[in-house]
């Protein structure tokens, strides 16, 4: 965790890239263990958008501590939203007239099948689809020096998603690759997600952050 700011009578306090004075959306939450995360590291969300695909109940259904950490974020005043299509979000009702400054989505996956693996190239086509189209819609809610994150493992089979491409594809510039270390977030447990293990965490391995930005008009000249 890295040092706290103060700026004027109000304290800035940080944890890794993110910042309690920032407007963070959280997209393709699991059990929201990431978004408590930064909220006890900020000692509150009321800055903080956390978003799952499922539905409330299937959430709850799925992930033995989702109840905890919904409690705990909406106890910190975070905004929670169930039912969120990444491709079409910047269209829902309560996010169309938001910005953020950092748009977040830490290990997308398009889910399992049991015919294809993850070096077959129509899994791999199906996972850039669903990156491409939460890039497109990311895009469109950035604020003004906003910046879309994505975490996302980096060893074959999961470079060949080639993610630096689909944002170029989409007019966003790469900023910056850091590695990631699940341990720099306190509390947060990466799950599959999906499937009879669905609770289960998987090993993160080789992965890194992703930081991208909107592309000048001289770069996408």
């Amino acid at each position: 965790m890295e040092e706290d700011n103060t700026l004027g009578n109000k304290e800035e306090k940080w944890i890794k890239h993110y910042s309690s004075s920032q407007k963070i959306l959280l997209v393709g939450e699991g059990d929201f263990s990431f978004s408590s995360c930064l909220a006890n590291a900020f000692g509150s969300a009321t800055n903080m958008v956390a978003t799952s695909r499922e539905p409330r109940e299937e959430l709850l259904s799925k992930y033995t501590r989702a109840e905890e950490n919904l409690k705990d974020l909406e106890d910190l005043g975070c905004n929670i939203l169930h039912g969120i299509d990444a491709h079409t979000m910047n269209e829902h009702a309560f996010l169309k007239q938001k910005v953020f400054d950092r748009i977040v989505f830490n290990f997308p996956h398009s889910g399992f099948s049991t015919v294809f693996r993850e070096h077959d190239s129509w899994l791999i086509r199906r996972h850039q689809d669903l990156v491409r189209g939460f890039l497109r819609s990311a895009k469109k809610m950035l604020a003004e020096n906003g910046e879309v994150h994505i975490t996302h493992k980096t060893a074959h089979p999961f470079s060949k998603w080639e993610i630096e491409e689909l944002a170029e594809e989409e007019g966003l510039s790469l900023v910056k690759k850091e590695a990631f270390y699940r341990w720099d977030y306190p509390g947060y447990e990466n799950k599959r997600g999906d499937g009879m293990s669905c609770d289960v965490a998987f090993p993160v391995g080789q992965s890194s952050t992703f930081k991208f930005n909107k592309a000048s008009e001289k770069e996408c000249s």
